[in-house]
């Protein structure tokens, strides 16, 4: 113990914002990212007015702590499935949100599930480019389901807006609109 010297609580906090996504450095370089994944550190650098090595660290110390994914995602503005679909479910007595949501995330046309207040339980989006396919999910994953009690579906016929926005983003939105 005694050659081992704890980190001070100013280094942890330090550690803590550069990996914190709440950060304005880290958020900055979200955003950077999120409007191109493969932007090279180099380039953020200089947008940002900051050192190559402190945007390596800060996306490194993101990703280690799970709370950064660089992933590849297609506009669903410019590829317009060929069908498009929000389902309103209500969940049959006895059975979780929850449990219906873990059984139909695994499928890759559900892109979209939020458990709701309201009207219904959950609000489930599918997509796919062949409409076949959403007429068998529909009658293998809803109606033939006992974990579901009642589903109302209802086909989109043209997306005009689809932003992923982080939760900062939606305040920093609604400060702009508000001020």
């Amino acid at each position: 113990m005694a050659g081992k010297q704890q980190p001070s609580a100013r280094s942890k906090r330090a550690s803590q914002s550069i990996r914190s996504p709440g950060d304005d450095l880290n958020q900055q370089i979200i955003r950077l990212l999120q409007q191109d994944g493969r932007m090279a550190f180099s380039e953020i650098a200089q947008k940002l007015d900051v050192s190559e090595g402190t945007i390596r660290n800060r996306v490194s110390g993101l990703r280690e702590n799970n709370m950064l994914r660089i992933v590849a995602m297609s506009d669903p503005v410019a590829t317009e499935y060929t069908t498009d679909a929000m389902i309103g479910l209500n969940v049959a007595a006895g059975v979780t949100p929850r449990q219906v949501a873990e059984r139909l995330e695994s499928d890759p046309r559900v892109v979209f599930i939020l458990w709701v207040a309201g009207r219904y339980d959950l609000i489930v989006e599918l997509v796919s480019d062949d409409a076949d396919a959403l007429k068998g999910f529909l009658e293998h994953e809803i109606h033939a389901s006992d974990d579901i009690a009642k589903a109302d579906v209802m086909f989109g016929l043209k997306n005009f807006k689809n932003q992923f926005l982080l939760k900062r983003d939606v305040k920093d939105c609604e400060e702009t609109a508000s001020g």
